[in-house]
């Protein structure tokens, strides 16, 4: 799992080739990778939440008790990996009218790697200053978008320029799912903090 982490920071052309050869299952992408990276965000927000607490700039710091962080941190986590399973839905379907017709096993694991990104941008969520979420968020969502461009045409067998317009939509429904995600999860530390 590290190794693909790292390699998908470092060189994920060959990285993503080497995945797709591996033939991985979808269970095997959640048991290996997905459960573990997943976490990251969950477990950062939980502490930051309960020992930081989130800095709005006029001097208000909120915090969340242990318990309403520790339910809204479980229902996060299911979050995260049901939004992963859902990208893979979706560029499956949108696969379709392609020839060479990628398997949804394919798909979800092209999902699941290019998400990787945002995983550890989540560490951030440690000192939860809205600026700083902001900025790396940004930043990892642009390299999720660029791993999604240049894997396309590798891992889902489709030629780079069909790719382009592939992975520009890919990004523009996956840019959806995560203010979804975001949105339900701002709704849940919201509706959390007014439980102090």
């Amino acid at each position: 799992m590290i190794n693909h982490v790292w390699g998908l920071l470092t060189h994920p052309s060959q990285e993503l080739q080497q995945i797709k050869r591996e033939g991985e299952s979808v269970q095997h992408l959640y048991a290996h990778h997905l459960l573990l990276m997943a976490a990251i965000p969950v477990i950062c927000a939980f502490i930051g939440t309960t020992q930081v607490g989130w800095y709005f700039g006029d001097g208000q710091v909120i915090k969340l008790t242990i318990f309403t962080a520790l339910y809204s941190a479980v229902i996060f986590y299911a979050l995260i990996l049901a939004a992963v399973a859902l990208m893979g839905r979706v560029i499956y379907w949108m696969a379709r009218r392609y020839e060479s017709r990628p398997s949804w096993q394919s798909c979800t694991l092209f999902a699941g790697y290019t998400a990787t990104p945002l995983f550890l941008a989540g560490m951030v969520a440690l000192y939860p200053a809205i600026w700083l979420c902001l900025l790396v968020g940004i930043i990892a969502l642009c390299y999720a978008g660029y791993l999604m461009y240049i894997g396309i045409p590798t891992f889902l067998n489709i030629d780079r320029r069909e790719g382009f317009i592939f992975s520009g939509s890919t990004f523009a429904i996956g840019v959806l799912v995560l203010e979804l995600l975001l949105g339900l999860t701002v709704l849940l530390w919201g509706y959390g903090s007014r439980l102090l």
